[in-house]
């Protein structure tokens, strides 16, 4: 993940880790009963198919149309690019394939009476007329909207809040207030504190930053170093850097492919991010965040705790490896352990 999140879901990973150590029946011969067809046997055909892109990538969330014998039915192709239309009329067929910035594709036919037809994978490419695929700021600010809606609503297990995690394939830009809005919603979210409480305690019981003492007091200011640690890991690298190098700081889930591109990619975003124009580039707002996260911190931590630059620097490179662990656990691990998440388009 992108963000250097000390006392968040960095520390749902490390709570997660070490909770984890804690027919076919023949049919009879019925060759010599006299049945009449049903309208179902006559009319069981169906369609199915999977929709994918240039390079091979399976497309979830395509809405696909179904035109056949005078009726209409609309279906989406789920997790594996797939689609499939039952009890289908035989006869002539009209198929459209329609997803946001992709050209609409068409596929015509004739189906036969019983026949379970499977098409070619059908392969969408990308829009080239600008005036087609462009939507108003209104409406790309609107789905910004829902996605963040959805973020809002993912929890590791149920409860461990995962914001800053897309995995809509067609995500949109957020704007500056949008930014803001979701690192401040993931700083007041109560399993924060209790996550930053927790970890407060580790430090107490194992006399870290021994300067601050023990005692409720010295408890008390570790719990306010790690809660500050935690605001400004949020609000430099997810909201300020990003709205003034115009970089998205959520980590945008793949999901397909090989485990070996899949790693590379989870490794690769650990330095590279997407700009607002959803162009990948290097991740100015997340490195440079963790730096004046990291020299910020020092102003209130114990003078026998304050590192100078070089040990800053040197903590930047660790969070990156401890970033690098994190999005290999997000795209490999993290999705199955959070309930109600689906990678689709937002309407």
């Amino acid at each position: 993940m992108r963000q250097p999140r000390k006392a968040s879901f960095g520390n749902c990973i490390l709570l997660l880790v070490v909770t984890a150590c804690a027919t076919f029946v023949p049919a009879q011969s019925v060759a010599n009963l006299p049945v009449a067809p049903s309208p179902e046997a006559t009319h069981g055909s169906s369609i199915r198919g999977v929709v994918e892109g240039k390079n091979g990538e399976v497309y979830e969330g395509v809405r696909v149309t179904l035109s056949s014998g005078g009726a209409v039915q609309s279906s989406q192709t789920n997790t594996a690019g797939e689609f499939l239309f039952e009890q289908v009329a035989p006869g002539n067929f009209t198929l459209s394939f329609f997803s946001q910035g992709f050209k609409t594709q068409t596929i015509t036919g004739e189906l036969h009476s019983g026949e379970a037809l499977t098409l070619p994978n059908v392969e969408l490419g990308l829009n080239g007329s600008v005036s087609e695929v462009r939507v108003s700021a209104e409406t790309q600010i609107e789905i910004a909207e829902q996605q963040i809606h959805i973020e809002e609503q993912q929890r590791v297990l149920g409860l461990l809040p995962n914001y800053y995690v897309s995995y809509d394939p067609h995500p949109v830009p957020l704007t500056t207030k949008q930014k803001f809005k979701l690192a401040w919603r993931s700083n007041v979210d109560p399993y924060n504190g209790l996550i930053n409480a927790g970890f407060a305690g580790y430090q107490q019981a194992t006399n870290s930053f021994k300067g601050y003492g023990q005692g409720m007091q010295g408890y008390g200011k570790r719990l306010g170093a790690d809660t500050a640690d935690a605001f400004l890991s949020d609000m430099i690298g997810g909201a300020i850097f990003p709205a003034l190098f115009h970089q998205d700081p959520r980590y945008f889930y793949k999901g397909t492919g090989t485990v070996k591109s899949r790693i590379g990619y989870a490794l690769a975003t650990t330095v590279v991010c997407k700009g607002d124009n959803m162009r990948w580039q290097f991740d100015y707002s997340g490195i440079l965040g963790s730096l004046a996260a990291g020299g910020i911190s020092n102003l209130y931590y114990p003078d026998s705790e304050r590192s100078d630059a070089v040990v800053t620097f040197e903590g930047v490179g660790i969070g990156l490896a401890g970033a690098a662990a994190q999005n290999l656990f997000q795209e490999f691990l993290i999705k199955k352990l959070t309930p109600h998440t689906t990678r689709q388009s937002t309407p």
